[in-house]
Order: structure tokens, then sequence, then C-alpha cells
């Protein structure tokens, strides 16, 4: 949804941006694009494999350190950067939730079970545990909970009951307990249905290994008095529990004349750009305005 966000930060010369989840960089290089000259952009990413291949990218296409920096943080870390940055406050700002394409395509990160690897499931390897250890500590009440927080998942209780029979410690073992188990025991289950519950079952846990929620429930509190009067914000969100967070924090926000303008609707990617990317189906893009009397 690179042209989506464009349209909704509007970047000119001279401005400066905040990218809170830099990824591979494809949007930050957009957006770097149109604020020359004079402008610059800061990026943030947790993920500590990705981020120096990314600066990497973006130095070798012509951004050097007085237009793009890089920080390994995630956003909550954001007025922390900004201060190291010596700036109290960003023209734009983008977060583009969930996980980006080169840690699902990394067997070794254990985000998809596409190939056989690790049930890990961490943006930072060296912090936290991994899924397979939060599966192995939780109780069977805890997972089913972290199942329907996370994923809306129907089937939370019978899946957790199916992954604390016996340990599952590689992303292949997950996707088998949960896809044979539904498949046994509903007859009435499409193939596609299990698939979709699969899905959850691997989104719902790495949310949970990554705190993802706690910490984007932080950026919304702070986040207007890091956007400069007038600044834009626009963030991509991949599944309900996000955009309904984001969707009432930019509404309070409106309400109480913080935001000066909100999305009136969720904004989702062309028939053209899922004909191309499959993963863009779940995406959902919402922006807001900074009003220009801060409050």
């Amino acid at each position: 949804m690179v042209d989506e966000v464009l349209r909704c930060l509007r970047p000119t010369p001279g401005e400066v941006a905040v990218d809170c989840t830099l990824g591979g960089g494809g949007h930050a290089r957009a957006v770097l694009e149109r604020l020359q000259p004079g402008g610059r952009l800061i990026g943030l990413d947790l993920d500590p494999f990705e981020l120096p291949r990314t600066e990497a990218q973006l130095r070798a296409a012509g951004f050097g350190p007085d237009t793009f920096s890089a920080h390994h943080a995630n956003f909550a870390g954001l007025p922390q950067v900004l201060a190291t940055e010596g700036l109290a406050a960003a023209d734009l700002i983008l977060v583009d939730l969930g996980v980006s394409s080169m840690q699902l395509d990394n067997p070794d990160r254990g985000f998809s079970y596409k190939d056989p690897g690790p049930l890990d499931m961490r943006m930072n390897p060296s912090r936290g545990e991994p899924a397979s250890r939060l599966l192995a500590r939780l109780s069977e009440d805890k997972l089913a909970v972290l199942l329907e927080e996370n994923a809306d998942e129907p089937h939370a209780r019978f899946i957790a009951r199916l992954l604390k029979q016996k340990p599952v410690e590689t992303t292949h073992a997950l996707e088998s307990v949960v896809r044979l188990g539904l498949g046994s025991t509903y007859a009435n289950l499409t193939k596609a249905d299990i698939k979709l519950s699969v899905r959850r079952t691997f989104q719902a846990l790495r949310i949970a290994v990554n705190d993802e929620l706690s910490v984007l429930d932080s950026l919304l509190r702070t986040l207007p008095q890091y956007l400069a009067p007038g600044g834009r914000v626009a963030m991509l969100t991949f599944h309900s529990g996000e955009d309904r967070r984001v969707k009432k924090a930019f509404q309070a926000g409106h309400r109480a004349g913080v935001y000066s303008a909100v999305a009136p609707d969720v904004v989702r990617s062309t028939t053209e750009e899922l004909r191309a990317n499959r993963r863009a189906q779940a995406a959902k893009l919402r922006w807001a305005v900074r009003a220009t009397q801060a409050k």
C-alpha cells in the first residue's frame, strides 16, 4: 500500500518523517524521495538482522546520514529516539504493524509454517521467550484467552486443549497439531476454514511473544505529543484487534480536538496489489492529522 500511504502522509521537501517499523525499507524509500531536498527520515526497527540490511540498501540508494538515520528500537521507544535526534516532534509518522515478508520467509525465525523451523517468533531473538516456551508455560485457559483476544479465533478453547497435550517445538508441529485436530473433530470445516485457524494461531502467538498490543497501546497514548501541529500519521494494521485500537484512539483524539481530521473509513489494498501480493489482503490503513493548535 505504498501509494495509499503516500496519499495519506503527503510528504513534502524539508519535512521530518519517522518510519516506526522500517522493515525492508519500501515505504521509507518512497517517503525519503519526496522529502528531498532538505528533509530527513528516522527509521526504527526491533529486528537486529533486517535493520542493518535495510540501512545498507538505503545508503546504497544515496540516502546519507544527513537524510536518513536508523535506530534499533521498537515504536514504544519513539520519545527516546526523537530526543537522540534532537527533535521534539515529527511532521510525518508511519507505523506498519505485523511481521515483514523477510521475517516470514526466513524459516529460522519461526513466523511461518511454509518451511520447517524452530517455533520462535521473536522480533528480537536476543530478548524474551520463544513461542515454544510460551506454549509450555501457559495454562490451557490462558492460552485459550490469548487465541481469542489476539486473533478472534472461534475454536480457541479446542486449539488450546490440543496444544497442551504435548510439547510443540517447531512450526510444522504447530501447523500439524491444529490442522489435524480441527479436521478430525469438525467435519463441517473446509480446508480454507482450517487454514485460517492455523494462521490465526500463529498470529496470536506472535503477538503475545512480542507483546505487540501493549506496545501499540503505549504508542497510541503518546503519539499526539510527538506529532507536530498539522503533522500526519498513517498506521497499517493486519487484524481486527490492532485496527480497533487505532480506530478508537484516532476517534477519541478527534473528539478531543487533538486531531483535526481522521480517516472516515478504513483504506484497503487495490485489486491490482492483491493480485500481486496476497499478504496485502488483511491490510487496513487509517490516518489522522494533528490539529494546528496543539492541545
